[in-house]
C-alpha cells in the first residue's frame, strides 16, 4: 500500500468519525434537554453526547495535515517539504492538547489549557482564511481554486465550533442545578436555549463538511 493511499484513507476516516459523532452529539442532545426525564437519565444521555463528541474534537486536528500530506503528494499544495513538517507538528500538538482536556478533568491545569486551546483555535482562523484568501488572489499557494476553498471552509468550521462553545456556557451552570435537583422551569429553560443556540452553528459544520467531501471527490470544483 502507498503512503498516499494510506493517507488519504485516515483523511477519509476522519470524515466519517467526525460527521458521524456529530450526529450522535445532536441526537443525544434532544434527550439532554427534556425535563420530562430523570436527572439520571438527562445525565446518561449527557454522557452520551460528549462521548459521540469526541470523535469531531479529535477529527478536527488530524483531517487538516492529512489533507495538507495529500495535497503536496499530488503536487497541488506548492511549499516546501518544511511547511507540511510544521503543520503536523502543530496539528499533533493540538491533538495531544485536545486529548489531555478530555482525559484530565479536575485538574487545576484544566482552565489554562482550555484557555490555550480556545486561543490556539482563534490563531489558526485567523491563518486558514489568510492562506485561503492569499491563495484564490494569486493562486501561489494552490494551483485549484477548490483546495483553497476547502480550507477556508476548514477555518469556518473550526469558527463555528468555537461559537458551539461560547453558546453552552450558560448551560453548564444551568446543568449543574439539574444535577443537584434544584432545576426549575427557568433553569430548564436556559438548557434548551443553550442547545438551540447550538444548532444552527451545528448545521454549518455538516454542510461544511459535505461540501469539503464534494470538493474532495471532485463533485464539484
Amino acid at each position: 500500500m502507498s503512503i498516499y493511499l494510506l493517507i488519504k484513507f485516515f483523511h477519509n476516516l476522519c470524515f466519517v468519525y467526525w460527521l458521524g459523532g456529530d450526529l450522535g452529539t445532536f441526537y443525544a442532545s434532544r434527550f439532554v434537554a427534556r425535563d420530562d426525564l430523570s436527572p439520571q437519565a438527562r445525565n446518561t444521555a449527557l454522557t452520551i453526547m460528549m462521548g459521540c463528541d469526541q470523535g469531531p474534537r479529535f477529527c478536527m486536528p488530524l483531517i487538516l495535515p492529512l489533507g495538507l500530506q495529500l495535497a503536496y503528494l499530488t503536487g497541488q499544495f506548492s511549499v516546501p517539504a518544511s511547511i507540511v513538517a510544521a503543520a503536523w507538528v502543530l496539528c499533533l500538538a493540538w491533538f495531544v492538547l485536545v486529548a489531555v482536556l478530555h482525559f484530565s478533568h479536575g485538574n487545576a491545569f484544566i482552565p489554562a489549557l482550555t484557555r490555550l486551546d480556545f486561543g490556539l483555535r482563534v490563531a489558526l482562523i485567523v491563518g486558514l482564511l489568510g492562506v485561503a484568501l492569499v491563495a484564490l488572489s494569486t493562486n501561489a499557494i494552490f494551483p485549484a481554486d477548490w483546495l483553497a476553498i476547502k480550507l477556508g471552509i476548514f477555518a469556518l468550521m473550526v469558527f463555528c465550533g468555537l461559537m458551539i462553545r461560547v453558546r453552552l456556557k450558560s448551560f453548564i451552570a444551568a446543568w449543574g442545578k439539574v444535577m443537584a435537583g434544584s432545576a426549575d422551569d427557568q433553569t430548564n429553560q436556559t438548557i434548551r436555549n443553550s442547545i438551540a443556540a447550538c444548532r444552527p452553528f451545528v448545521y454549518v459544520i455538516w454542510i461544511g463538511l459535505l461540501a469539503n467531501a464534494a470538493y474532495g471527490l471532485h463533485l464539484i470544483s
